[in-house]
């Protein structure tokens, strides 16, 4: 945490004074910033300075490895050049300009998304975020179904807003209920922690599919317009799927009419080392969400892409949302210039080639420490699964544990950065989400020093 004390004169009313400043970024954030799932008076953030590439550093010029990629969305790395000089150039040409009128940069980032998405999904709704993403997903799968159920899992998220937190499975749901009715959550695969007692990924997949099967005969097939869900679940646990269980998903939706929306929010545009992850598995959904790596956060970004069908319910009749600022000139500059990054530097197969190295350096890591469980991911997003004991696998802090429960972790994390590394941390679990241009320097440097770290989770072991 940065301590340093605020001088006398950091709240200056001087209009003039300079805010690149650490007393002026760090005094007028505690002062006026209300920070997002927070306890305001809790608060102590590193004032950041700046940031290139996989690393920032804050005013005292300390650096950190970005293993977080902020949010899991800085895919390309902080300041890339071409991505800066595309924004600067759209804010030369054009600023803003309403959604209902057409733009050269909306139409071009459009096209774009529609050309690496699955076949046959050729539209694309913009919104400012994942969140909104999402949100319109579920309006658009029930007003083309007519149906106004959805199941989403359990452990998940899928965003902030009313009807997007209540599709969320973490217990960052819990302080907004009763929200919007008619969600339904169901247990999703994660064989570590199976909680369908499977021994082997196939078990796994074919209860977890038999799960939900009978949930949606319960539930009436009839009154459910969408399956939800993260291909790759991310904040969650990083919880890649067993082979089969995406198809297994798919036929069920199509069996029943159901709409299967995919939330690649966080796992699209090259984190698992493809356009989108459901891509991997070969399956197909009828709304694919996304935001973050799209442009990698630099100006807010997300939306919907639709499938024809979903997208001809509303050719005559009229689509009932919108936002002042879907499709940002500026945000969709960035997403062209981005998305021609991926393709002229092979971001994919960097990140794949990233995860080649990352996953067996993990292991390598894991078998050096007791407090690491199980080892999960793919391209650049990995977890670590903390646990006090690996034989009953009791996890190194309680689910949702806050306060003393929760010291290990805050403890192991403190311990990265002190390090110079700075980690994405969630309940029992440490996550290794680099951006995907990391260079293999950097990647063995930073994972060097949380092999280090993870001595702090060690001592907390009882087995």
């Amino acid at each position: 945490m940065n301590s340093r004390p605020l001088h006398a004169d950091t709240e200056t009313s001087d209009s003039m004074a300079d805010h690149h400043t650490f007393d002026a970024a760090y005094g007028n954030d505690r002062a006026h910033v209300f920070h997002s799932w927070s306890a305001q008076a809790l608060v102590q953030p590193v004032a950041i300075a700046g940031a290139e590439g996989s690393w920032m550093w804050d005013y005292d010029g300390h650096r950190y490895l970005d293993f977080s990629s902020q949010l899991m969305n800085v895919n390309l790395g902080h300041q890339h050049p071409k991505l800066v000089a595309a924004i600067q150039e759209a804010a030369g040409r054009l600023c803003t300009i309403a959604p209902f009128h057409a733009n050269a940069d909306r139409s071009e980032a459009a096209r774009l998304i529609a050309e690496v998405a699955p076949p046959g999904m050729n539209k694309v709704f913009f919104t400012n975020g994942g969140a909104e993403a999402t949100e319109n997903a579920l309006r658009m799968a029930r007003l083309h179904t007519g149906r106004h159920k959805v199941l989403a899992a359990y452990r998940s998220y899928h965003g902030g807003t009313a009807a997007s937190i209540t599709m969320t499975g973490d217990p960052r749901r819990w302080p907004s209920e009763p929200s919007v009715p008619g969600v339904v959550h169901y247990f999703g695969p994660y064989l570590y922690r199976s909680s369908f007692h499977a021994t082997t990924e196939a078990q796994e997949c074919e209860r977890a599919l038999a799960h939900l099967d009978e949930l949606v005969m319960f539930e009436g097939a009839h009154t459910i317009a969408a399956i939800i869900l993260e291909p790759v679940v991310g904040t969650n646990g990083i919880l890649v799927p067993p082979a089969g269980y995406l198809a297994g998903v798919r036929e069920l939706c199509d069996r029943h009419e159901i709409m299967l929306i995919a939330d690649e929010v966080m796992a699209g545009f090259g984190r698992c080392g493809e356009w989108f992850a459901i891509q991997r598995w070969d399956v197909r959904p009828d709304l694919i969400c996304f935001a973050k790596g799209v442009n990698s956060g630099y100006v807010p970004l997300g939306g919907v892409i639709i499938s024809d069908p979903i997208a001809a319910t509303f050719d005559e009749r009229v689509y009932p949302g919108g936002l002042t600022y879907s499709g940002h000139p500026l945000a969709c500059a960035s997403a062209v210039a981005s998305i021609n990054i991926f393709k002229d530097e092979r971001v994919l197969e960097q990140t794949r080639a990233l995860g080649d190295v990352i996953g067996p350096e993990l292991e390598k890591i894991a078998a050096r420490h007791p407090s690491v469980g199980e080892v999960r991911g793919l391209g650049a997003f990995w977890a670590l699964d903390l646990v006090r004991n690996r034989a009953t696998r009791e996890m190194l802090v309680p689910y949702n544990a806050a306060g003393s429960a929760a010291a290990p972790m805050a403890e192991l994390n403190a311990a990265c950065r002190s390090r110079g590394v700075w980690p994405f941390t969630h309940f029992n679990r440490l996550h290794v989400t680099p951006p995907c241009t990391t260079s293999f320097e950097d990647l063995h440097t930073g994972l060097a020093r949380i092999d280090e770290a993870l001595e702090v989770a060690d001592r907390y072991t009882t087995a």
